[in-house]
């Protein structure tokens, strides 16, 4: 498929092209057992300094994205939430100062995920594997859902997983299409895109839409331009995959897009995962499921 390379630009970092220095390789790929690791033990692993994408670890555990915002801001994150849920469906808020949450216990919001992004006026200006020295005690965390938990309904069904199988993070990109803004929030979103074959894609679709609160169904199959995406091998953040020649590009909401708002509104100061390198929580991927 026409800009879905075999060289990984970002080396797995799950960080914009332009952003990360380290590389952060996907913990599968290390570890080829990751996937049945209990959620406290991958993020205990996390804890000790584990980085890279959480894409098959934990098998069956739900994995949220992480943004925190000041108390005065928070409003704004939760209205924008509301008014975007395809790509910000919020699976819980914490208290301001909090850094526990009812989806992991035991679970310390400062460390438990493999690495993070410190934000300060919307620049980018640390991405650390621990946050204490950065946390405050006004923040406000929100968790959201995200597309890696859908994954192993996508995987029962028979859809591939193109960038699990070749050890990358999933790519990412912001796209031409306008978020519905919240107060001092505005950007665009953010998808992921998984490549998928003609045979499996009534699966996939089916599939993640019967999982809403981590994306639900697909917002676009097909011709990337449609999303303002110039170039599929080079993803904002992630890694280019290889596709096969009868793949077809399928692109779902993306918990990143939180990220694109903070660059775009500018607040003060936010925290974030790393893009792909996710909070592995205690709740089951069923407990998100609609029948």
């Amino acid at each position: 498929m026409n800009g879905m390379t075999g060289a990984a630009g970002t080396g797995g970092t799950g960080r914009s092209r332009t952003c990360g220095t380290a590389v952060d390789r996907p913990v599968g790929r290390r570890y080829g057992h990751a996937h049945a690791w209990r959620p406290a033990t991958a993020r205990a692993r996390f804890r000790e300094g584990l980085t890279g994408s959480t894409a098959g670890v934990a098998a069956g555990h739900t994995q949220a994205n992480l943004l925190a915002v000041p108390a005065d801001w928070a409003y704004d994150v939760l209205l924008f939430c509301t008014r975007n849920p395809k790509p910000c469906p919020v699976l819980d808020v914490t208290d301001a100062g909090a850094w526990t949450t009812a989806l992991a216990d035991g679970a310390d919001l400062r460390t438990d995920l493999p690495r993070y992004r410190v934000w300060q006026d919307g620049e980018l200006v640390d991405e650390p594997t621990d946050v204490r020295t950065h946390w405050r005690d006004d923040l406000v965390s929100f968790l959201i859902g995200c597309s890696f938990t859908f994954e192993w309904a996508l995987t029962a069904a028979g859809v591939p997983m193109r960038h699990v199988e070749q050890g990358r993070n999933v790519p990412m990109y912001v796209t031409g299409r306008p978020c519905r803004p919240a107060g001092r929030l505005h950007g665009p979103m953010v998808v992921s895109m998984r490549p998928v074959p003609p045979r499996h894609l009534s699966a996939a679709i089916r599939e993640s839409s019967l999982l809403p609160a981590v994306h639900g169904s697909p917002v676009h199959c097909g011709d990337p331009s449609v999303l303002g995406i110039a170039d599929l091998g080079r993803p904002d953040f992630g890694d280019p995959v290889d596709a096969e020649p009868d793949d077809i590009p399928v692109f779902w909401a993306c918990g990143v897009t939180p990220q694109a708002a903070v660059t775009a509104s500018r607040p003060p100061f936010a925290l974030t995962h790393a893009p792909g390198q996710m909070l592995v929580t205690d709740a089951r991927d069923a407990q998100y499921r609609v029948v």
